[in-house]
């Protein structure tokens, strides 16, 4: 599954989106009009599909903003206009004058608007809203996942042809380096060390001369790497981690190349696992 993904649905007046980009967790922001038990739905029908992302969900109403429009209620209007001249008869009765009544205060008495009914928003239909919302979401993640096997898969494949052709080279590369390792013996002989002294620094130069080691573990991670792949779950943190440790094995590898030819598989690897590391922070 990408991280990366699209969705929207429109209904009566009911505009709803959903996005997402790639994010370390889950990071579920909502921009919904208030409607009791809206959020909470919405926050468990988004959990029931992505497990990680900066997902936006947001709801307008009506072509407006994320409320409906707002509509006088005439019978309301009636009632309070009717009150405030009473107030006003019984004030000016008293001799008591009053400041003249502003719109703005009328309305903030509450209960004078209601929403437009071609755009009212039940519970019922916001939960059928976000199912069928949240399928169409999680469609266009696993699309851009597919895209994302694919990609990952060719990479794998770089990384494991590249590792083959490392130890194909292994042989003539024993070769190449023997002189100077024998060499290097002989100067290890000429410092007159101890024996124990002696036989740990020629286990050193022989550990830095093999590169066996770094070539089973490439090839370990690759099989690694296309186990997670057709795992039935989130994978991207263990795919992250599994091109860090392959790029600690390139990196050694390039260290101790100690061969031209080696050094550029290596240069090569170490370019392929940038690419691949790239690709993995869009994996859910």
């Amino acid at each position: 599954m990408s991280m990366t993904g699209y969705a929207a649905l429109d209904r009566d007046g009911r505009r709803w989106e959903m996005r997402s980009v790639n994010a370390r967790g889950l990071d579920l922001r909502l921009r919904l009009p208030e409607l009791p038990g809206l959020e909470p739905a919405a926050r468990a029908a988004v959990a029931a599909v992505v497990a990680r992302g900066n997902v936006t969900l947001s709801l307008r109403l009506g072509g407006g903003g994320t409320a409906s429009r707002p509509r006088l209620d005439p019978v309301a209007l009636e009632a309070v206009l009717a009150t405030l001249a009473q107030i006003r008869a019984a004030a000016e009765a008293r001799d008591h004058t009053l400041a003249p009544d502003r719109p703005s205060d009328i309305l903030a008495l509450g209960g004078l608007t209601e929403r437009d009914p071609d755009h009212d928003l039940t519970p019922e239909l916001a939960m059928a809203d976000l199912a069928e919302l949240t399928v169409a979401f999680a469609a266009d993640r696993a699309r851009e996942g597919a895209g994302l096997l694919g990609l990952l898969t060719g990479l794998l494949d770089e990384i494991e042809a590249l590792t083959t052709r490392a130890a194909d080279l292994a042989e003539a590369r024993r070769d190449h380096i023997g002189a100077g390792f024998h060499a290097a013996v002989a100067r290890l002989r000429d410092a007159d060390l101890d024996g124990a002294r002696f036989a740990h620094e020629v286990a050193a130069l022989a550990v830095k001369a093999d590169v066996t080691e770094e070539l089973d573990r490439l090839r370990l991670h690759v099989a690694a790497g296309r186990d997670l792949l057709v795992v039935e779950a989130p994978v991207g943190r263990r795919l992250d981690f599994l091109a860090q440790e392959f790029n600690r094995e390139a990196n050694t590898l390039c260290a101790k190349a100690n061969m031209p030819e080696m050094t550029s598989i290596g240069l090569a690897l170490k370019t392929i696992i940038d690419r691949l590391r790239e690709q993995v922070q869009n994996v859910e």
